[in-house]
């Protein structure tokens, strides 16, 4: 029996043209991203993290950051957004034209020291600088949290200080919190137990004044599990990526997002809306398989005739 609190429609946003493309070394021209992201959105996806803005020495893939928005399709019902973990991304974000900023600090100081180099109680308060900034330039901000539910080098990361940080960035007026798995480490019970923790004055994330969005990738296989112990909860707004691409270049044996068609193949099994055509998304992913030369650890998108009926 499907539980009552599973929602009827879910939000996908997708996170392969960064999330997929940054993790590979082959560097992805412009106008081949040009092209997947103009089928992405043809197959229904109308959230989709199209850059970060970051070094381009760190990361080679995303140097392009501005070209690429500048050759998007100019679509209003389409929200393209991008990654800063700093000022500076942030100011060129906003220099290029993004209404749509993801402003991410770790909750893990290891992780943030690897990825971002700098302490992650720095990071969270340069966040806080990169949202009223951002709130300054009219943009929408989500905020996300990595290591949210654990971190490779670090083990555990106390749920009290993954709570304190969303309040916090919840209190600066944000439009949408994220939750990220980034080393893959949570668990159905994990992601039940952070989104029902109460505080003595806010209640908990569940009753948040703004959308909870889970960013989950599946190092251990419990991706889809992870996403139906979201649903359980209410959760309407997951971050995937075609084929399953992606990972954290900063992280040891990382892996990839859950799969964009196998996410809506789930949630189409359970009547659960997300207006994306599946077999579409998956034609985008073959067409990456062929020009990495290497296969993604989706499933549905091999199928050779996907019945999504």
């Amino acid at each position: 029996m499907i539980n009552e609190n599973f929602p009827d429609k879910a939000t996908l946003t997708e996170v392969g043209p960064r999330d997929g493309f940054q993790f590979e070394a082959k560097v992805v021209p412009t106008e081949i991203k040009v092209e997947i992201i103009s089928r992405l959105i043809e197959a229904g996806l109308k959230r989709i993290q199209a850059t970060s803005f970051v070094h381009p020495k760190l990361v080679p893939q995303m140097a392009d950051a501005e070209e690429l928005l500048s050759r998007l399709p100019k679509r209003e019902d389409v929200l393209y957004s991008g990654l800063a973990l700093n000022i500076k991304g942030v100011e060129r974000a906003h220099t290029a034209g993004l209404r749509h900023i993801e402003v991410s600090v770790s909750a893990s100081d290891t992780h943030s020291r690897k990825n971002a180099g700098i302490s992650s109680a720095r990071a969270v308060e340069q966040g806080k600088e990169m949202i009223r900034l951002a709130q300054k330039y009219n943009m929408h901000i989500t905020a996300s949290i990595q290591c949210a539910f654990g971190c490779v080098y670090e083990g555990s990361v106390p749920e009290d200080r993954v709570l304190k940080i969303a309040q916090d960035f919840i209190g600066l007026g944000i439009d949408k919190l994220s939750l990220a798995d980034t080393t893959g480490m949570a668990n159905p019970l994990s992601i039940k137990t952070l989104l029902e923790l109460k505080t003595e004055t806010d209640g908990s994330l569940l009753n948040s004044s703004v959308p909870i969005g889970i960013h989950l990738h599946d190092t251990r296989g419990l991706g889809l599990a992870n996403v139906m112990a979201a649903m359980a909860c209410g959760i309407a707004h997951f971050d995937t990526a075609m084929g399953g691409m992606g990972g954290c270049p900063f992280v040891t044996a990382a892996a990839g997002n859950i799969a964009t068609e196998d996410t809506a193949y789930l949630m189409k099994s359970m009547n659960i809306e997300t207006g994306i055509d599946i077999p579409a998304v998956a034609e985008c992913s073959k067409r990456l398989e062929k020009f990495f030369g290497k296969s993604f650890s989706g499933k549905i998108y091999r199928l050779s005739d996907i019945h999504c009926e």
